[in-house]
């Protein structure tokens, strides 16, 4: 919009503003009174610019994007606790706290004996990370724990582009009167949700299923129940909802490459993998199908790549199909030509 509002350029026109009889030239007192405030106007048609963007769910960010958000009555799914299971080697006390790696846990209840659930104090996906023998922070005596599985998945806060993209969906696929759309934007708003796919009759008359992902857009069956119940709080009456994950549809990507000096073939491959996964995650529950010739292309444009040859997308050079109710795991395996 203030492209041509450069330095160079208000400047400039400052200086035409002067009559020719007057000394303009750098160095001179009108030039070295002009080119301070020049700079500064520049820096604010520079500013003005970015903010301009700050107004638009497209290009907001942070903040901004909130209050965006906030005008069609949304809101960023805040971070959640995990909740895990803890074994011990005798009883404990709810509300007793164990520490593992940084990350503590409080006890809330007891499933038995020696297990009890236990909530991460510290929200987010940290939650998730760890397993194993925990410290005794409040000095239990004679008990050990152990912490093992997850019960419900920490999530982090819903990110900008996360968020950004719930309020597109909302804004350019309407969402009315228990349509498809609607299960899918239902499904949205529970925290730790990245995506949904919707299948209407899929069981006959008066049945729908939601296919859900987190929001790392991988598997998380702790999710199912959350999204059914809260499914089940809005839906029209008479609808019978199913809730479930998709399956793994694991593709491995093989092939030989020739690479730059002081690159490795590691390095190749964690690059090439992590453009994988970026291309794994926008082509979930959107395209029917990975594409060879774009696979082909990911490698070629990772860093360090020469050439390339015999590619295969699970022993095979052409396209692999993605059944409806799968997403795409990928593994790597490359080799030096």
């Amino acid at each position: 919009m203030f492209e041509n509002m450069t330095f160079e350029n208000i400047l400039n026109d400052m200086l035409e503003r002067i009559p020719n009889d007057i000394d303009k030239r750098p160095g001179s007192v009108i030039y070295d009174a002009l080119a301070p405030c020049a700079y500064h106007l520049a820096q604010t048609y520079f500013q003005l610019s970015n903010y301009v963007d700050l107004f638009f769910a497209g290009t907001a960010v942070g903040e901004f994007l909130d209050r965006k958000a906030a005008d069609y009555g949304l809101e960023r799914k805040p971070a959640i606790k995990a909740v895990r299971k803890i074994e011990t080697t005798g009883p404990v006390d709810i509300g007793t706290r164990w520490g593992l790696e940084g990350t503590t846990y409080v006890i809330t209840e007891k499933i038995s004996d020696t297990e009890y659930k236990a909530e991460c104090e510290q929200p987010g996906e940290i939650g998730n990370q760890y397993t194993g023998e925990l410290e005794n922070i409040d000095n239990v005596s004679g008990v050990t724990a152990t912490l093992a599985d997850i019960i419900v998945s920490g999530e982090d806060e819903e990110t900008d582009e996360n968020f950004r993209l719930r309020i597109l969906t909302y804004l350019q696929r309407p969402a009315t009167s228990g349509n498809a759309d609607h299960y899918r934007q239902w499904a949205l708003e529970v925290p730790g949700v990245g995506d949904a796919k919707v299948f209407p009759l899929w069981n006959g008359p008066g049945t729908v299923k939601v296919l859900i992902v987190d929001s790392n857009k991988e598997i998380d069956e702790t999710l199912e129940q959350p999204v059914y119940e809260h499914i089940e709080k809005v839906r029209p009456i008479g609808a019978n909802v199913t809730v479930d994950s998709p399956t793994k549809l694991d593709i491995t990507v093989s092939a030989k490459v020739r690479f730059s000096p002081g690159y490795s073939i590691q390095a190749i491959q964690n690059a090439f993998m992590q453009a994988l996964e970026q291309y794994r995650k926008d082509l979930i529950f959107k395209d029917s199908y990975i594409s060879y010739a774009y696979v082909g292309k990911l490698l070629f444009d990772t860093p360090g790549v020469i050439d390339y040859a015999d590619l295969e997308l699970n022993g095979e050079m052409q396209n692999v199909e993605i059944e409806e109710e799968k997403i795409p795991v990928f593994s790597v395996e490359l080799e030096v030509m």
